[in-house]
């Protein structure tokens, strides 16, 4: 559920900040330890949710294992965001994982930090918002505490 949280998230901000957007999730044998995956295109004009080889400009992995699996989809010069990316020691909730993923992602796209905290506001219960704000924090390089 992290992987396609984080993916709805992220298409969420980018409709708030008005860019056209297209996403799909690939589950494949998710059930049984496979992987999950998700693209997220954003733009004036998209036509197909699917994002062509060695054409992603940035890519989130939720554990190190994925990096290789994902790995050719990254275009020449594009980032992989990896939880590396975090201090892991500061994230007081570990299920916020993929929202601290997000923090990082945040500062490479051109979106305003309240349009995140907006739709991080609007995705989470009251009692789970706080821990998730924190982790977006964390990740962007703002303080977790």
């Amino acid at each position: 559920m992290g992987v396609v949280t984080a993916s709805d998230i992220l298409a969420d901000v980018a409709f708030c900040s008005g860019y056209d957007v297209k996403k799909a999730d690939v589950h494949g044998m998710s059930q049984r330890g496979g992987s999950v995956s998700s693209d997220v295109r954003f733009g004036s004009e998209v036509h197909s949710p699917m994002i062509p080889a060695n054409e992603c400009d940035l890519i989130v992995v939720m554990c190190e294992e994925e990096k290789d699996l994902h790995a050719p989809q990254l275009r020449e010069g594009g980032t992989m965001i990896t939880p590396q990316d975090i201090d892991l020691s500061l994230l007081k909730n570990k299920r916020a994982l993929n929202v601290a993923l997000l923090g990082v992602l945040s500062k490479y796209v051109d979106f305003e930090v309240d349009t995140w905290l907006s739709v991080l506001r609007r995705r989470f219960p009251e009692k789970l918002y706080e821990a998730n704000e924190q982790a977006f924090l964390l990740g962007r390089g703002g303080s977790a505490q």
